[in-house]
């Protein structure tokens, strides 16, 4: 659109406009170097009186359109001095001139400019004319107020531009040329994307949901196992300072093409590969071996401030962390943009490594697991991201939450990324559509295919559970702490019609599973076997039970074979610390239980991450040759921080921190670093002790200045070699301060 199509303004017999500036390359695309004075597509002679036509002597952004154009877009939380507006909604601006404006022979528009090389056709040169009245969907701005040397402009920006810093320039047509104003960095203007806008590709119907997925600076991560669900606070923190900067260097770094920055499918994929560090020095490296010697424990971070503030400052890598610190920090670059965004966690989540949409493992004819040929793991649990958009390159119908996953699994178009896929197509088998469907479907849906490998090498399959893995969703419920439980989101219920559907729609889709029907293996299975746990303390012995039922009027013998790992929370095994062997007389309709006795000496050297212990127990009916298999993950209960203030809990007023530990263990701790943080609250501390001795308490005070009024939260952790996975928080009622 050339700056001459608006309403007044007139073509200069000078004008050769183009509708492009010739401004230098900038050194980034958030350029900070000037502009000349004038870009004139004619001459200016020297003589010429200023008088003789209109001239901006002031851009006013602040004031009282600043405040009013921040909290109606919903942007006055961001720690930040610039203008901040959501894209596709209304914000006015005041232009002084030299004299009054006269509609009838003066013209002038706007301009927004992004990157290096600003081109209309790409999005990155914006003119907004003059118009009389606004159209939706277009950028246009129109005068409200004509008072005196001042004009006031109602702008309208439209729902699909590009997000990210923009430079504002006034142009005005002259008798000469083109009159701009200087580069000024006070008039930078932020656009974000915008669910609250209708037409915008992230628009959400409920403002409640908003709330929770764009507003919310404080999550929940679920975590443990899934009959022992343990929780967590994470500060997201998108409103700190610095963090919108820092985001929006996200893209890039990520080398997203500037036309591409207002796609929130786009920005959603190139986000889940540069929140790892696994391709070209991403944000977050990963490490899943229990030595953090060179960084932070994934477990010690209280949220993602530090993370994004530390990597926009050096560039590198920020080490280390797993699963729900890439979702922690994604979901802060997700909501920081305006896309609604949510961490999930998957209990018992599948990792197939080789395609096939199920989890081999593989026994050899003894019933012990084949560790060289198993190469499909499940994860105790899998933290990743859902991101609310539309889906306009897939049929209706499948827009909505998207599955994006930042942890670096499986590379995916050439880097370590996955997602959006949607998460209707996931649970329906859909696993063409793009993208990583398959991979995520495999992740909540996938079968477990336990199989005999033979002497010769044969294989036979024995047993097929159906039901073991993606056993629980849960995110975050809508204004509180809770778990809402999302798994009928994922997949249908275990063993339903749809379920059938939606399993026979992956193959129909090209995935191949090498096995038949589950009921030709479970037939003639008259037997059962559970597993139980008892209170499991960190530190402590505890027992496990196995019950063995026998629903037949045979008599049965069992020999069982249990193994005990230490494991990462991955499925990885680090080390085995129990063995044993069992055999159980079953009489007819009968039911017998075992104990067996776990010693804390056991497990305690070889004790990794998250303290989780992985108990694998095979069992074989002698009289018919079946094969029964349990699984079962024990997370270890480990003790809580506790949080406390003093003082007057109000905006501007000095609060002190006080942070409580006592060691449970017989043994000292050494190298104990403690960490406590809360948005709006205190920037993240930290405090190391050389050694905290068997159990004493320590005790930890720190002031905070409250700058938010409402529901905050403190949150603190405790990491040590020994002793990791230590948590605490305090939620707190801040009061305004004195007018």
């Amino acid at each position: 659109m050339s700056a001459s199509t608006g309403t007044n303004v007139k073509k200069s017999k000078t004008e050769s406009y183009t509708g492009r500036l010739s401004v230098p390359p900038n050194k980034s695309n958030e350029d900070e170097d000037e502009v000349p004075i004038m870009e004139t597509f004619g001459v200016i002679p020297r003589t010429f009186d200023k008088k003789d036509y209109l001239e901006v002597e002031n851009v006013e952004l602040f004031k009282q359109q600043y405040e009013k154009n921040k909290r109606e877009h919903h942007t006055d939380r961001y720690f930040n001095n610039k203008l901040i507006i959501r894209r596709g909604q209304t914000f006015s601006i005041r232009i002084d001139f030299n004299r009054p404006y006269d509609p009838e022979k003066d013209q002038f528009w706007l301009e927004y400019l992004i990157g290096r090389y600003p081109q209309q056709s790409k999005g990155t040169y914006i003119p907004i004319p003059i118009v009389e009245e606004l159209e939706e969907g277009k950028w246009e701005a129109k005068i409200i107020l004509n008072d005196y040397n001042s004009v006031t402009l109602s702008i309208l920006s439209a729902p699909n531009c590009i997000i990210g810093k923009f430079r504002l320039y006034i142009a005005v047509l002259t008798p000469y040329g083109i009159l701009r104003t200087p580069r000024k960095s006070d008039t930078d203007t932020y656009i974000l994307f915008n669910p609250w806008c209708k037409d915008d590709a992230v628009y959400m119907d409920d403002e409640k949901e908003i709330e929770e997925y764009v507003m919310n600076d404080v999550g929940v991560i679920f975590h443990g196992e899934v009959n022992n669900i343990k929780t967590r606070s994470w500060e997201y923190g998108q409103f700190e300072e610095e963090i919108l900067d820092a985001c929006l260097f996200l893209m890039d770094k990520a080398q997203l093409d500037l036309s591409g920055r207002g796609n929130p499918i786009k920005i959603s994929r190139i986000g889940s590969a540069v929140i790892n560090g696994q391709d070209e020095n991403g944000v977050v490296a990963g490490s899943w071996n229990n030595d953090y010697s060179y960084g932070v424990s994934p477990s010690a971070w209280t949220g993602s401030v530090e993370i994004l503030l530390e990597y926009f400052s050096s560039k590198l890598s920020v080490k280390y962390g797993q699963c729900w610190v890439f979702a922690g920090v994604f979901t802060t670059f997700l909501r920081c943009l305006g896309i609604p965004a949510r961490l999930v966690t998957n209990y018992f989540s599948a990792h197939d490594k080789d395609a096939n949409v199920q989890t081999d493992v593989y026994l050899d004819e003894d019933g012990k697991t084949n560790s060289k040929l198993t190469k499909d793991s499940i994860w105790n649990y899998h933290c990743w991201n859902e991101a609310w958009m539309t889906r306009p390159d897939l049929p209706v119908g499948f827009g909505g939450w998207q599955a994006v996953d930042a942890t670096p699994q499986e590379n995916s178009d050439g880097m370590f990324r996955c997602g959006p896929a949607s998460v209707q197509a996931i649970k329906h088998g859909h696993v063409c559509f793009q993208f990583d469907t398959p991979f995520l479907f495999a992740e909540v849906n996938s079968d477990i295919v336990y199989s005999k490998v033979m002497r010769d090498g044969t294989r036979e399959v024995q047993y097929i559970d159906k039901t073991h893995v993606g056993q629980k969703i849960l995110t975050k419920e809508i204004g509180g702490n809770g778990a809402l439980d999302i798994t009928d989101l994922y997949k249908f219920s275990e063993g339903t019609e749809e379920e059938r559907l939606a399993l026979e729609a992956a193959l129909m889709y090209g995935v191949k599973k090498e096995f038949q029907e589950e009921e030709q293996f479970r037939s003639g299975f008259d037997t059962t076997m559970e597993f139980q746990e008892d209170n499991a303390i960190f530190g402590s012995d505890f027992k496990v039970t196995l019950t063995f039922k026998n629903q037949s009027s045979n008599l049965y013998t069992v020999s069982a074979f249990l193994t005990g790992h230490v494991v990462f929370y991955t499925g990885v095994q680090k080390a085995e610390f129990k063995n044993k062997t069992l055999q159980v007389t079953l009489e007819p309709l009968s039911t017998k239980t075992v104990d067996v006795q776990i010693k804390a000496s056991e497990y305690m050297s070889n004790i990794v991450d998250q303290a989780s212990l992985h108990f694998f127990v095979t069992a074989r009916i002698n009289e018919t040759k079946k094969i029964m298999a349990k699984q079962k993950i024990v997370v270890l209960q480990v003790p809580e921080l506790r949080i406390k203030t003093i003082g007057e809990k109000m905006v501007g007023k000095t609060l002190t921190v006080v942070l409580e530990f006592t060691n449970p263990l017989k043994k000292k701790l050494q190298n104990v670093i403690l960490r406590i943080g809360g948005p709006s609250l205190m920037k993240t501390q930290t405090q190391i002790y050389k050694e905290v001795a068997a159990n004493t308490t320590v005790i930890w005070e720190e002031t905070c200045t409250p700058r938010v009024a409402g529901n905050r939260k403190l949150i603190a952790t405790l990491d040590s070699e020994t002793l990791r996975h230590v948590y605490g928080e305090l939620d707190l009622e801040i009061l305004a301060g004195d007018n």
